[in-house]
């Protein structure tokens, strides 16, 4: 009997595609997705090719049970992205593919209820209902609402380069805080979609809590189309919702995706422009799973199409600094903020080695005095600390004890307001130990401060004062994180005390000051990107203040002569970046050089170095393994969580070619290794925490 051989990609770590046979008719196509068993189960695939014949014999050949004929196939341009995506980032191919897509999609026992849009004018769950077209914005929906500002003459010249832009045209916008970058991209979006209207553009932004701002800002521009023509992607929708967000933008509905770093795998059948803003972003790279950077895959996407892509940011990373000094991006500047009475703000150290009285639960008298000077013009504050909970531990002055989580190599945080001690790698708690559990002792002494400790000193300090906390904690509940930002805008808070939730992408109006608490700790850190990331925090913080008007930013730190601290009190991230470069050059390290780690989890710490170790030697065989360094397996910092230990190695070459060839080449006999104990292991390519 001969039957269709239909090769099918599912969510595995071999990289192989499985052979089924398939009589249904009309037969799947490559894109399509399938419902198969696998083993006792049945999973969902994705067809990738057609074949003749196939290894295993016709008559022992599974048979596909359905194929969701109702939507569209996803299209070769798509598949080559997930394949690549798969090639550099050591995955299968399933991996890619089947993790990209919502679960609803993910799910044969759904696809009768996802309605498909028919045609681009339609919308899932109006099937018969068609919806007007977006024919690009008329002449007065490109004018700006009434009492906004015109650009600015930097502006002007950025936007005339943009626009003119053709083809694979990658661009670092290096704006200043406030200088006006989303204003740039609305009107390179506005211009786009009025040559073509049938053209789809993808925002990306870092963190969920910053698209309901990108959203209404889109909406409010672009609201001569249909709502449907703006759509959101990211995890923080309901999986219904973001089914057909998904599928609005897979059949061409959905002008305008606006998304976190999940949306770069999105299938946007008519992708005309990509806009990642703030690119220096950490969050843009996934920490578990398919361990991707979206920002390197959107520039592979832009080149693969063959279309703009706009890189924006006040601090770019180093990576894209280098770049647009090769003259490989086209650099753009916006030296000015792009309000007219706004400036950047001063920023001034206050010395907490010499500053007298004695500060107050870590807040200095300098910074009490510029709290109350904001209070007394009905001006708000915004004091930044990077630390959510009371306290980061809870110690025994008499015989040095200190609570540790009872599940990882860690200590719990103090969480005053819950009255609980919580673990933020694993999520353990447990109540506030009353006395020491080693010697008896009751008085028990939080060590540090977080944002709910200086939140209760500053309530303590000034009663009369509205304060505002907004960290991981205060927005759990859903939509909580975006009412207290409104309350924000609205001027309901006259002081604002948040983490890195606030530090970044909010255009406060009323903030006329920020100061910010315990930065020191990264100097010191064993991280090589640590300055780089604590200058990007910096600026961005600071760029909260003085949005409208002449802004003030109050640093604390013990080393004031630092050249970091100098830099930043210059807004000179040109001279910062170029003395990092010379650092990283001189002591080959990224960008300089390309790295992968191969970590391994085991119940010991014991098997999963072992499993390590063969690992090298498998290595060191290897055709090409000279031209890579595999430095020995360590232990992680925080070794040990939910009772699994964690031990990495460093791989590093001067070629990516040499790299991704030898990865290639080991994880096939990797997969074969056998150590006492049960070890997961994978590989992260271009790895961000080390």
């Amino acid at each position: 009997m001969s039957c269709l051989i239909v090769r099918v990609a599912l969510d595995q770590p071999n990289p192989i595609l499985f052979d089924y046979g398939c009589a249904i008719s009309p037969a799947p196509q490559p894109g399509q997705l399938v419902y198969v068993p696998f083993g006792r189960r049945y999973l969902v695939g994705l067809v990738c090719e057609l074949a003749e014949q196939s290894d295993i014999p016709t008559e022992r050949l599974r048979m596909i049970e359905a194929v969701w004929a109702d939507a569209p196939a996803l299209s070769n341009q798509w598949l080559a992205l997930a394949a690549f995506a798969a090639g550099y980032y050591q995955r299968s191919i399933g991996e890619v593919a089947l993790a990209s897509l919502p679960s609803a999609l993910r799910n044969a026992k759904r696809w009768r209820r996802l309605a498909i849009p028919t045609s681009p004018l339609q919308l899932s769950g109006e099937p018969n209902q068609e919806l007007p077209a977006v024919t690009g914005l008329p002449a007065e929906a490109q004018a700006l609402p009434t009492g906004e500002r015109t650009l600015t003459p930097e502006q002007t010249d950025v936007l005339l380069t943009l626009n003119a832009a053709r083809g694979f045209s990658p661009f670092l916008l290096h704006g200043v805080t406030g200088s006006g970058k989303t204003e740039v991209y609305l009107r390179m979006i506005a211009d786009l979609l009025t040559r073509d209207p049938l053209a789809q553009v993808l925002v990306l932004v870092p963190e969920i809590n910053l698209t309901p701002q990108f959203e209404a800002a889109f909406r409010a521009r672009f609201s001569a189309g249909p709502a449907q023509a703006i759509v959101t992607l990211h995890s923080g929708l309901a999986e219904g919702v973001r089914a057909r967000h998904w599928l609005a933008a897979h059949t061409g509905q959905a002008r305008i995706i606006l998304g976190t770093r999940l949306a770069i795998l999105a299938s946007l059948p008519r992708l005309a422009l990509i806009v990642v803003d703030e690119e220096h972003d950490v969050a843009y790279k996934q920490q578990e799973g398919l361990r991707y950077s979206a920002r390197d895959l959107a520039i592979w996407r832009a080149k693969q199409l063959g279309i703009p892509i706009v890189l924006g940011s006040a601090t770019p990373s180093l990576e894209t600094w280098r770049q647009a000094a090769q003259g490989r991006y086209t650099q753009l500047t916006m030296t000015r903020r792009a309000h007219a009475d706004a400036v950047l703000p001063s920023m001034r150290l206050i010395n907490m080695g010499q500053t007298t009285p004695v500060p107050v639960a870590g807040l200095s008298a300098p910074l009490m005095h510029a709290i109350r000077e904001r209070l007394a013009r009905q001006e708000q504050s915004l004091i930044f600390l990077n630390r959510r909970g009371y306290a980061p531990v809870l110690a025994c002055d008499a015989c040095g004890w200190v609570a540790g989580c009872v599940r990882c190599s860690a200590y719990t945080v103090l969480h005053k307001l819950e009255q609980v001690l919580r673990c933020h790698h694993c999520g353990w708690q447990a109540p506030i130990t009353r006395a020491c559990p080693e010697c008896g002792n009751l008085d028990l002494a939080p060590l540090g401060r977080g944002t709910q400790r200086i939140e209760e000193t500053l309530a303590a300090l000034l009663p009369s004062a509205r304060i505002l906390r907004i960290d991981a904690d205060s927005t759990r509940r859903k939509g909580s994180a975006q009412a207290l930002l409104e309350d924000v805008h609205a001027g309901a808070a006259d002081i604002l005390v948040g983490t890195q939730m606030v530090a970044k992408g909010h255009d406060f109006k009323r903030v006329t000051l920020v100061g910010v608490l315990n930065t020191d700790v990264a100097l010191f850190s064993h991280d090589f990107r640590a300055s780089e990331r604590l200058f990007a925090q910096l600026m961005q913080v600071s760029g909260r203040a003085g949005r409208t008007g002449q802004g003030e930013v109050l640093l604390q730190t013990r080393y004031p002569q630092h050249p970091l601290y100098e830099a930043l009190t210059r807004h000179d991230y040109a001279g910062f970046a170029a003395t990092l470069l010379a650092e990283r050059q001189q002591a080959r390290l990224p960008p300089f050089v390309y790295q992968a780690l191969l970590r391994a989890e085991a119940r010991t710490l014991e098997a999963a170095q072992a499993f390590l170790m063969q690992g090298i030697a498998l290595f060191k065989g290897l055709l090409g393994a000279e031209y890579v360094t595999c430095y020995d397996p360590v232990p992680l910092v925080v070794v040990k969580v939910m009772h699994v230990h964690r031990a990495q190695l460093l791989l590093e070459s001067a070629s990516r070619t040499a790299l991704q060839s030898a990865l290639r080449a080991w994880q096939p006999y990797l997969r074969t290794l056998k150590v006492k104990g049960v070890v997961r292991w994978s590989v992260e390519v271009d790895p961000l925490d080390i």
